[in-house]
C-alpha cells in the first residue's frame, strides 16, 4: 500500500512547490512590464495598445509609474538641448558664405504627447534642423557681405532666432537661443572689405583731427577777439584825467617807500617824475 501511494504523494508535493514558483515568475514579469521610472529631466508619453493609441491629454512627469503590461511608455528628454549646424548660404548679391550656427531648444512639455503622435522621436532631423537651416538662409540672404562682416551680426542673430521660433513653436519645440558662432567669407571678399573698412577708419580719423584743429583755431580766435575787445574798452576808459590821477596815486605810494628817491612834480605832460639812486 505504501509503495502504491508514494507517487501520488510526490506529485502533490511537487505541485505545491511548482505552482507558487510559476505564479511568482508571472507576477515578476507583470511587475517589470507594468512599472516604469521616469528619470530627472525626462517626461513620458503613454501608448495604449488596446485603447486608442497615444494618450494625448496627459504628460507623465518624473518618478515611478504603474501601467498595464500591454501598454508602452515612451520617454523624451525635457532638458535644454543644443544642435550645431555648418552650412553654405548666399548673400543678397549671390556670394557664397559659410555660417556656423548653434541653437538651444527644449521640447514643449505640456504638448509632448502631440509631438510624439505627430512627429515622433526623430523630431531633431525632421523639424529642428530644417527650421534653423531655413531661417538662416532666409535672413542672411537679405544682407550684403559687408553688412554681415561688420555691423549687422547681432541683428542677423536676432532675426534668425525670431524666424526659427516662428517655425518651431507650432511644432511643440521651444526655441531658447540662436548663436552665430562663425561667419566665413571668401578670402578675396574678406580682404576687400577689410581694406575698405581701413580706409573708412583713416578717413574718420582725418576728419576728427581736422575738426579738432578747427575747434582750436576757433578757440584762439575767440580768445583774441575777447582780449582785443577788453583792450578797446580799457583804452576808451583811460582819459588824460584818469591817467593823471593814477600817476599821482603811484607817486604817493613811491614817496612812502624807504628807498632814496627824488620826486619832481610837474613834467611837460603834467605828470610827476621820480628820480631814484
Amino acid at each position: 500500500m505504501t509503495n502504491y501511494n508514494q507517487p501520488e504523494f510526490d506529485a502533490a508535493k511537487l505541485k505545491k512547490i511548482v505552482i507558487p514558483i510559476i505564479v511568482g515568475i508571472i507576477a515578476l514579469i507583470f511587475i517589470s512590464k507594468s512599472s516604469i521610472t521616469i528619470k530627472a529631466g525626462e517626461a513620458g508619453v503613454l501608448f495604449r495598445t488596446f485603447a486608442g493609441g497615444v494618450e494625448t491629454d496627459r504628460t507623465y512627469e518624473e518618478g515611478f509609474h504603474i501601467i498595464a503590461p500591454w501598454n508602452k511608455m515612451v520617454v523624451y528628454p525635457t532638458r535644454q538641448q543644443e544642435i550645431m549646424e555648418k552650412m553654405g548660404v548666399l548673400s543678397s548679391n549671390g556670394l557664397d558664405i559659410n555660417v556656423e550656427i548653434s541653437m538651444w531648444f527644449q521640447l514643449d512639455r505640456a504638448n509632448l504627447p502631440l509631438l510624439h503622435k505627430e512627429k515622433g522621436r526623430g523630431y531633431i532631423e525632421q523639424i529642428v534642423k530644417p527650421a534653423i537651416r531655413s531661417a538662416t538662409r532666409s535672413v542672411i540672404g537679405r544682407y550684403t557681405p559687408e553688412e554681415i562682416y561688420s555691423s549687422k551680426r547681432d541683428v542677423i542673430q536676432s532675426e534668425i532666432y525670431d524666424e526659427t521660433k516662428t517655425i518651431l513653436t507650432p511644432q511643440y519645440v521651444v526655441t531658447n537661443a540662436v548663436l552665430v558662432r562663425d561667419i566665413t567669407l571668401p578670402p578675396t571678399i574678406k580682404n576687400a572689405i577689410e581694406n575698405k573698412l581701413k580706409q573708412e577708419q583713416e578717413s574718420l580719423e582725418y576728419k576728427f583731427k581736422l575738426q579738432k584743429e578747427q575747434k582750436e583755431a576757433q578757440r584762439i580766435k575767440i580768445a583774441a577777439e575777447g582780449k582785443a575787445e577788453a583792450n578797446r574798452i580799457l583804452n576808451a576808459s583811460l582819459t588824460p584825467n584818469i591817467l593823471k590821477e593814477k600817476g599821482i596815486e603811484a607817486t604817493l605810494k613811491l614817496s612812502e617807500s624807504p628807498n632814496t628817491k627824488v620826486v619832481v612834480v610837474g613834467n611837460k605832460d603834467g605828470m610827476p617824475l621820480i628820480l631814484g639812486d
